[in-house]
């Protein structure tokens, strides 16, 4: 029993020393074989050809954002395209100003929807409505930068399996900590998390905010799940299961709002990894086959992740325990405050935020900024990270098949 409790004691140190220096190896990677070599994000490689792509919106209760959202689609520096806006039900003026704006932008189609469907709902409509093979699909807050479409279809040319492109989403909204700590965040954990996923083998997810998608392959894999709580993660592994190659392209910028209150960020972040636990549940037995093996490292990391937020649970609670009775001094937690080892895994967090910021001045010039502010990163997010993951897995075991995922006006943070 000595020996589990120090096992215990020695994953949760660990598991994170390892896949931080897993993320930075493999970034690194990607980054001096590929990134760098790459043009700057404003002077994209000239394409064999140029298909029609349809953009796609879905939105609901988005009457703040709908009318931006629309004007940087229309912006594209992309010959081809046309744009489709999906109004899932909104109870605002959302669908009022869609239609106001077709008379402005006549690349625009919008289609209605009398009640709340969800976007995976929304999503399916629109690429069965769409005139092109290739769906660049933006949430209805997104910004799409001008460059983006033409940059992720410099891969979807590239090569008849390529079913999808992630992009990078970058944080708008940063007045407040919250906002801070997920420019960072999304700079040195989601970028460089793909960009070694990538390398690896197989991406976990495209970024739901912000991707491209072959319209053949999503047809293939019968189109976005509308019972799943994070389309993005199931439609992800469908493609990948089938074979379809996903890539991720760090020029195909998008600026997002992201929450800035503590419950708004729980409500996403429970979201996330409730949909992260549904996918392991719903295709783990497809993964025993040979033919899935690319998947395998993708699933045992993610396994492996929750694994550590319960190792993380059952620390504190005896630590918690220890305050009231007397324990044994094996099992003992004397206290949750750092030790050596928190100095070390902070030291580690803070060289992967370093290679990150480097990495991403090259699309945003004033990532340095920010550094100053991850030091408050591992108290939080780590903290988060783990409890999400401890409720997600027993809301996902207990979730009735079938239910429909509809939106929630998520929080929009401060502007």
């Amino acid at each position: 029993m000595h020996n589990i409790v120090a096992l215990l004691l020695d994953y949760a140190f660990y598991y994170p020393l390892v896949m931080s220096f897993t993320w930075m190896s493999g970034s690194l990677i990607y980054y001096l074989q590929w990134e760098r070599k790459r043009p700057t994000r404003t002077n994209p490689p000239p394409l064999e050809s140029y298909p029609l792509v349809t953009l796609i919106v879905p939105c609901h209760n988005e009457g703040e954002q709908v009318r931006e959202t629309i004007a940087h689609l229309d912006a594209q520096c992309y010959p081809d395209f046309e744009i489709i806006a999906v109004n899932d039900g909104s109870t605002d003026d959302t669908g009022a100003q869609l239609e106001a704006l077709q008379a402005e932008y006549p690349r625009l189609r919008v289609i209605h929807f009398s009640s709340n469907q969800g976007k995976a709902m929304g999503l399916r409509m629109a690429a069965m409505a769409a005139r092109g093979e290739f769906l660049v699909c933006v949430d209805g807050d997104a910004l799409l930068d001008e460059y983006a479409t033409h940059w992720m279809m410099s891969h979807m040319v590239d090569g008849p399996r390529v079913g999808s492109v992630t992009g990078n989403p970058r944080i708008r909204n940063r007045s407040t900590l919250l906002g801070k700590l997920q420019v960072g965040e999304f700079s040195s954990i989601v970028g460089l998390i793909k960009r070694a996923q990538r390398v690896y083998g197989r991406i976990f997810t495209v970024s739901g905010v912000i991707a491209c998608f072959r319209k053949s392959a999503i047809h293939d894999v019968g189109y976005w799940s509308t019972d799943m709580v994070t389309e993005d993660i199931d439609i992800s592994w469908r493609l990948q299961m089938r074979h379809w190659d996903i890539r991720y392209e760090p020029n195909a910028l998008c600026w997002i709002l992201m929450p800035e209150t503590l419950r708004g960020l729980w409500k996403q972040r429970l979201r996330w990894a409730q949909g992260g636990v549904e996918v392991i549940l719903r295709y783990t037995t497809d993964l025993f086959h040979w033919r899935a093996r690319r998947k395998w490292l993708v699933a045992l990391e993610y396994i492996c992740s929750l694994v550590w937020a319960y190792t993380m649970l059952g620390i504190i609670a005896l630590w918690f325990l220890g305050l009231f009775l007397s324990m044994p001094a094996w099992l003992s937690i004397p206290t949750l405050l750092p030790q050596w080892h928190g100095v070390v895994l902070g030291l580690v967090c803070l060289i992967q935020f370093g290679i990150s910021t480097l990495i991403d001045r090259r699309y945003e010039t004033r990532m340095g900024r920010n550094y100053y502010w991850m030091i408050w990163y591992p108290l939080v997010y780590w903290l988060l990270s783990t409890t999400t993951t401890v409720v997600a897995l027993p809301k996902a075991l207990l979730k009735r098949k079938g239910t429909r995922a509809v939106w929630v006006s998520p929080d929009r943070g401060v502007r």
